[in-house]
C-alpha cells in the first residue's frame, strides 16, 4: 500500500493524520520528534494533557473502512516521502502529507502550470483558457486545476491528456456534480488528486486548502479571469508565498470579472498575452520568479534534537482569539523557537490552537 513503508506504518500514519486537531503542519512535526507514526500515536495522549484536554486518537475501525473505500474507489495513497511525491508540493510547509490519486501519477513530476478563474467565467474567457491549456499540454505542460465550472473546466478539457484534477472532496465525490463526467475522464486520461478522506463532501474550509495544492503543484499559476475576491486570487496569493511564478491575462476595466487578474498584474504578476508568454516564463524557471506578487510566510524548519520540553501555558497566556506570528510568541517568550512550537503543537492536539496563513496562530475561538 505504501511502497517503503511497511504496512503497520502506513495504518499509523493515515490514523494519525485522520487524528482530531493534526494537520500537516502538527503532523509533520510529530513524525520529526518521534520518528514514526506508530511513536507519535502512542504519545498522543500524553501531548494532548500536557495541553489540557484528554485525547483519543481517530479508531482504527474507521481507518480500516477508509482504506476499503479508497480500494473500491480504484484510488490509491500517496505519502509525503515517496519518490513518487510532486517535488514542488513537497516544498510546502503546509504540504499535504497523504494524498489519494486515480489515474497517471507520473504527470504530477512533469513541468505543471496552474489555471484559475472564474466560475461564471464569460464566453469569451472560457474559449481563451481552452486554447491556453491546449497549447500548454501540446507543449509540454501538465495543466493543474480545480474541476470547478468555467475556466477550471475549460483548462481541462483543452489539456486533455496532460491535465490534473485537484478536488476539495473525497476521491469518490464528484464535485460540482455536473462535471462528473469530467471528472472521470480525468482519472481516466490524466490524474485525479483528493486530500480528503472518502465519502468527504466539499465544504468551504476545504477549497483554500485545495488551492494551496494547486498551486503547489506547479511552477506558476495563470489567472484567466476573475473578480477581486475569488478563490481565484487566493491561489494567486498562494503561489507567490511559494515563491512561484504568478501571472494574469489582463481584461476590460469595465468588466467586473477582470478586475482580480488587473489587480494582480498591478500588485506585481507578470501580465501574459499569449500561451508562448507563459511557456517562456515557465521554461527556464530556476525558483526565482519573475513577479513580485507575492507575501512570504513564516517557515518551519524542523530539527528534531531541538524540540525540547516547554510550558503551553505560558505561550497560551500570550495568545488570544487574534491571530499572531509565531516569530513574535518565540520574541516576547524569552524560549527557543523548538519550545515554542511544542508548546503550540501540544496546544494544537489539545484543540485549543488553530493555525492561519503566512505563519500565523490564535486560541481556538
Amino acid at each position: 500500500m505504501a511502497g517503503a513503508l511497511d504496512q503497520a506504518e502506513a495504518f499509523a500514519r493515515i490514523r494519525l493524520l485522520r487524528s482530531p486537531n493534526i494537520g500537516p503542519v502538527s503532523y509533520t512535526q510529530l513524525l520529526a520528534r518521534f520518528g514514526s507514526a506508530v511513536e507519535a500515536l502512542a504519545a498522543l495522549p500524553e501531548l494532548g494533557s500536557r495541553g489540557g484536554r484528554a485525547y483519543r486518537a481517530a479508531p482504527a475501525q474507521s481507518i480500516e473502512r477508509e482504506i476499503e473505500a479508497v480500494r473500491k474507489a480504484g484510488a490509491k495513497y500517496l505519502f509525503h516521502d515517496q519518490p513518487d511525491y510532486p517535488a514542488l508540493l513537497a516544498q510546502l510547509e503546509s504540504a499535504p502529507p497523504i494524498l489519494t490519486w486515480r489515474g497517471d501519477l507520473a504527470l504530477s513530476s512533469q513541468p505543471c502550470v496552474a489555471m484559475v478563474g472564474a466560475r461564471n467565467a464569460s464566453a469569451a474567457a472560457v474559449k481563451l483558457a481552452r486554447d491556453f491549456a491546449s497549447a500548454l499540454g501540446e507543449a509540454g505542460f501538465t495543466v493543474v486545476s480545480g474541476l470547478a465550472r468555467g475556466i477550471d473546466g475549460a483548462a481541462h478539457q483543452g489539456a486533455f491528456p496532460r491535465t490534473i484534477g485537484v478536488i476539495a472532496s473525497g476521491i469518490d465525490i464528484a464535485y460540482p456534480p455536473q462535471h462528473a463526467a469530467l471528472q472521470e475522464r480525468i482519472a481516466s486520461e490524466g490524474l485525479l488528486l483528493a486530500e480528503q478522506p472518502p465519502g468527504t463532501e466539499p465544504r468551504g474550509s476545504h477549497f483554500p486548502s485545495r488551492n494551496r495544492i494547486i498551486a503547489g503543484l506547479a511552477a506558476g499559476t495563470l489567472v484567466v479571469e476573475a473578480a477581486v475576491k475569488s478563490g481565484s486570487l487566493i491561489t494567486a496569493r498562494l503561489a507567490g508565498e511559494a515563491g512561484r511564478e504568478v501571472m494574469a491575462i489582463p481584461g476590460s476595466p469595465l468588466e467586473p470579472r477582470s478586475h482580480g487578474g488587473n489587480h494582480l498584474i498591478r500588485e506585481g504578476a507578470v501580465l501574459v498575452q499569449s500561451p508562448e508568454d507563459v511557456i517562456e516564463l515557465l521554461s527556464g524557471f530556476d525558483g526565482v520568479p519573475r513577479s513580485t506578487f507575492r507575501e512570504p510566510a513564516a517557515a518551519f524548519d524542523c530539527a528534531p534534537e531541538e524540540l525540547a520540553e516547554a510550558e503551553p501555558a505560558k505561550i497560551e497566556a500570550l495568545l488570544t482569539t487574534a491571530p499572531v506570528a509565531v516569530d513574535e510568541l518565540i520574541r516576547q517568550s524569552g524560549t527557543s523557537a523548538a519550545a515554542v512550537q511544542l508548546a503550540l503543537l501540544e496546544l494544537e492536539i489539545a484543540g485549543r490552537l488553530e493555525r492561519h496563513a503566512a505563519g500565523r496562530v490564535s486560541l481556538t475561538a
